[in-house]
């Protein structure tokens, strides 16, 4: 698929819920956000058959993202329907990683592929400060399960405010060098104010060769993260709403109403 300025549409970030075990300061507030009724959340069926009709049309790449994936209850059962997608080559996921220890065996049975795991602070107490109440360790010990599951490469998400000079940014790049684990460095964006920028180490932010569609927790396909366009494939049916995303894809993100966790990052 090529969208209306030549790029080629071959990644599907999808939300598997608005719910997550932490509260960082940059995605929520301390009270949290009201929350989708179950009825609202696509079934793992509608899931796959959205995944399916879009590695039908060029998607060659999925990653599950939330809100937090794992507190979905029943995820491997999700990854375990995906990976048998004629298709798809690359099946991942992004996890805040409180529970990946718990869940890497069995996600790389079921054919998880790889994970990356978000990771903005070493220091305990700096790491529960930004989380909100998060335990570092229980990342670090998911990390070490995951990389004996075979869920590689490893990535680490780390967000800054402006620098990956800054102290937990560093202290985060000093433990991939010492780990063997790629580090990407995300400036904090604002959806609503449309201000963000390319990660460093990675492709997200880079408009110019953007070749994403996402499929948000409530059934929309959306084209863009700065964007308040959706296309719901309840309503239009999987291909339809894939078409139509893929038609209206801007140049350039712009701006976001939508909260963050419903569309996943």
């Amino acid at each position: 698929m090529l969208d209306s300025f030549h790029r080629p549409i071959t990644y599907l970030r999808i939300s598997v819920t608005d719910k997550c075990d932490l509260r960082c300061v940059y995605c929520m507030p301390a009270q949290g956000i009201p929350l989708l009724q179950h009825e609202e959340l696509l079934s793992f069926e509608e899931i796959t058959e959205v995944a399916r009709a879009a590695a039908a049309m060029g998607i060659t790449k999925l990653r599950l993202t939330g809100g937090e994936p794992l507190v979905r209850r029943g995820i491997v059962t999700l990854v375990s329907m995906l990976a048998k997608i004629e298709g798809i080559r690359d099946l991942a996921m992004t996890t805040n990683g409180q529970q990946l220890a718990r869940f890497a065996r069995d996600l790389a049975d079921a054919g998880l592929q790889r994970v990356n795991v978000s990771l903005d602070a070493l220091v305990p107490e700096r790491y529960a400060e930004i989380t909100r109440g998060g335990d570092v360790r229980n990342v670090l010990t998911g990390i070490e399960r995951a990389r004996d599951a075979g869920l590689g490469p490893i990535k680490l998400n780390c967000v800054i405010g402006d620098s990956p000079e800054e102290p937990d940014a560093r202290d985060v790049a000093a433990y991939g060098r010492a780990e063997g684990l790629e580090v990407r460095f995300i400036r904090r964006m604002n959806l609503s104010a449309g201000t963000f920028s390319k990660v460093i180490g990675g492709e997200g932010g880079d408009c110019a060769h953007c070749n994403r569609l996402r499929l948000s927790c409530d059934g929309n396909i959306r084209p863009c993260l700065f964007s308040n366009l959706g296309f719901s494939v309840r309503e239009l049916g999987a291909a339809r709403a894939i078409e139509a995303a893929v038609g209206a894809k801007p140049e350039r993100g712009d701006c976001c109403t939508t909260a963050f966790n419903i569309i996943g990052g």
